[in-house]
């Protein structure tokens, strides 16, 4: 067993009862548990500051000086200390709120401190509230590092294990991980990325000794962190593409060619022929498609989707497309039977509002078949919803359905379904290969003829009056306009 297994109770400084609160608070179970607990920010104690260079942007600072004089000021609980602190270049207020008998009768007038604070300018006047103090000595040296803040909690604090705990904590942990920390990249990859190994980037995260260091340090564990998942994602496609059997869909027949040469609105896009070259190659195949469609609005992408599903009815199984809100079900489910107006195909629509005997209906004829075509909300995951044989299932703005949800679909038969995920949101490429490393990507990047670019434009608040005055001009043109104003909490029927 590795040392970065070990219980947190066992390294010096914790002991039984403040191990029982690491783990309550901060899920800090083992040594390693710790080492991995990052610093939030850290606070840069090599420089002195006067207090004639204050300004009212700075994060933390530390000043010299001697205190001058103290005086409480108000009552109950306006009352506050108000120390006058003083270097070679001007004067400060230090205030106090909290502990006021404590840090009033601990002072020494007159003697020389090293405060350590937050700089605030009120009313034109700079003061430092509830300053860390420590007496200075000639001796006393300055860090050579950036000090780690870690995150706590109230209880923690009340029981002694502040950020400064946590970070002597990793003081008492650092000499033990001495050949204790496996290198997880290859030679070759630390030294073409130029990274520096995994145990430096673990002190150096916690104890850096200096910007550059740390920012080294944070490059490799976010490079860590990526890489990993990304090799967890390409491992989780290439084992379904081995495991998952698919339904072979290679027969195409007289539905989907009559639709294709009759009742087309228009013509395809070349990029809309070359996405559905790529679904057509992988369903031919008696492996499962995991497919990410991305395209702009107006790109064609449910025509190209309603296409591949009639894929599967041609070879005699059921498609259903999945979206995240019943109007977005009911602008695919109208598009649609329009599409298919004078077809023998059956489309259904299913959604929360779906009256009970018409479910009734619905869950008869999906069972038996007669549904070629299902279109609906998350009410397809419901467990009633059962198909004779689902082949293809389309899923609308995939980021709004987790991964549970698709898996639901997949237990619906004994084969799992072929899956083509549909995105409006411009993914790069890199972008792309992060979230959907298990997807095959496809991309519509041509508008169908006569379809103008979609101009997206971002105004803030104070640009309001003029977003309105615009709206008015194309409502007087006789244009239309829609707002999509966010709700709190998500409504399928809203």
């Amino acid at each position: 067993m590795s040392i970065l297994d070990s219980p947190i109770d066992y390294l010096k400084g914790v002991g039984p009862a403040r191990a029982e609160l690491l783990r309550k608070e901060l899920s800090i179970f083992t040594y390693y548990d710790l080492l991995t607990h990052y610093p939030f920010r850290y606070i840069d104690k090599s420089r002195i500051y006067r207090i004639d260079e204050l300004r009212g942007d700075m994060p933390y600072i530390q000043l010299k000086g001697k205190i001058t004089s103290i005086d409480s000021v108000g009552v109950k609980r306006s009352k506050r200390l108000i120390a006058s602190f003083r270097d070679e270049s001007g004067t400060i207020d230090l205030i106090w709120f909290k502990g006021i008998r404590w840090v009033k009768n601990s002072i020494k007038i007159n003697h020389e401190y090293i405060i350590f604070g937050k700089p605030t300018n009120f009313n034109g006047v700079f003061n430092i509230v509830h300053p860390e103090m420590d007496l200075y000595s000639d001796s006393q040296q300055l860090s050579e590092f950036l000090q780690p803040v870690y995150n706590s909690t109230e209880l923690l604090k009340r029981k002694g294990l502040t950020s400064k705990a946590i970070s002597r904590l990793f003081l008492n942990l650092i000499p033990l991980l001495e050949n204790q920390i496996e290198e997880s990249l290859s030679a070759d990859i630390i030294t073409r990325l130029n990274l520096p190994s995994r145990y430096e980037s673990l002190i150096n995260i916690h104890i850096p000794k200096n910007y550059r260091d740390l920012n080294r340090a944070k490059k490799r564990l976010k490079f860590d962190e990526l890489f990993f998942f990304q090799i967890h994602l390409f491992k989780n496609k290439i084992t379904r593409k081995k495991k998952f059997k698919g339904y072979k869909l290679n027969n195409i027949s007289k539905k989907l060619n009559d639709f294709y040469n009759n009742c087309l609105p228009f013509d395809l896009t070349n990029a809309q022929k070359k996405v559905l070259r790529e679904i057509r190659n992988d369903v031919m195949q008696s492996i499962q498609m995991s497919r990410l469609l991305q395209g702009d609005v107006g790109s064609g992408k449910t025509l190209v989707a309603l296409l591949a599903m009639l894929l599967a009815v041609d070879n005699g199984y059921q498609a259903c497309l999945m979206a995240p809100t019943e109007i977005l079900s009911r602008q695919h489910y109208e598009t649609i039977s329009t599409y298919l107006g004078g077809q023998d195909i059956k489309v259904a629509i299913l959604t929360g509002s779906t009256k009970k005997s018409a479910r009734k209906v619905l869950y008869n004829e999906l069972i038996n078949g007669e549904i070629d075509i299902l279109i609906g909300t998350h009410a397809l995951l419901e467990d009633k919803v059962n198909f004779k044989n689902l082949a293809f299932v389309v899923i609308d703005e995939q980021h709004r359905f987790g991964v549970a949800q698709r898996a639901k679909l997949w237990k619906k038969n004994i084969l799992p379904p072929h899956i083509l995920v549909m995105t409006a949101t411009p993914i790069p490429r890199t972008l792309s290969m992060t979230l959907y490393g298990d997807l095959d990507v496809s991309k519509i990047d041509e508008l169908p003829p006569g379809r103008k670019d979609v101009k997206t434009i971002w105004k803030n608040d104070s640009s309001r009056l003029k977003v309105l005055s615009f709206m008015r001009e194309q409502i007087n043109l006789g244009r239309q306009i829609y707002i999509v104003f966010p709700l709190i909490e998500e409504s399928e029927k809203l």
